[in-house]
């Protein structure tokens, strides 16, 4: 199977019903995504596809071969950090740190679905601006679970690249 993650052609030949949190992690050696619960449910193992963040343990690696997918490694490095990743340091919003990839693949593709201005379950207003308040952001980023409870300090993270952005 070929793969384009990270903006890297990858080659695999992982067993037709692996996931794609499987391929990456044991295949690819992209360690980066977390497996959780592997049912869907914490969001470690969150990353982007085709710009829509999805929980890779829940989908098979063979139906993305055609896609572009993103994973914490592609989205910065320890020289250049992504805004979100900087953000999360300096709000300390992780503390084990073991669902901060799959929190900031959300949060990427969180933020990418607000700003196209849809709604969520929480949204006051279904045809104006989406604002950023506390109930948005935890209703946009509820499949993502943090144990350490970090809660406050993942919001004000992308609360502030959020506003950074705009």
């Amino acid at each position: 199977m070929h793969f384009t993650i990270n903006g890297e052609r990858h080659e695999a030949a992982p067993d037709i019903r692996a996931s794609l949190l499987d391929v990456l992690r044991e295949h690819l050696q992209l360690t980066g995504t977390k497996k959780g619960c592997d049912h869907g449910q914490c969001g470690a193992c969150t990353v982007l596809v085709n710009g829509r963040r999805i929980n890779s343990c829940l989908t098979l690696a063979v139906m993305h071969q055609d896609d572009e997918i993103v994973t914490i490694e592609g989205l910065g490095t320890p020289d250049a950090l992504h805004p979100l990743q900087a953000a999360f340091v300096s709000h300390d919003g992780f503390q084990c740190g073991y669902c901060t990839p799959g929190q900031i693949c959300s949060a990427v593709g969180m933020m990418d679905e607000a700003s196209k201005g849809w709604p969520s379950h929480v949204s006051d207003d279904l045809d104006g601006d989406v604002v950023l308040a506390d109930g948005e952001i935890a209703e946009r980023m509820s499949g993502n679970l943090c144990r350490c409870s970090a809660y406050p300090n993942i919001r004000d993270a992308i609360r502030q690249v959020w506003e950074g952005a705009k």
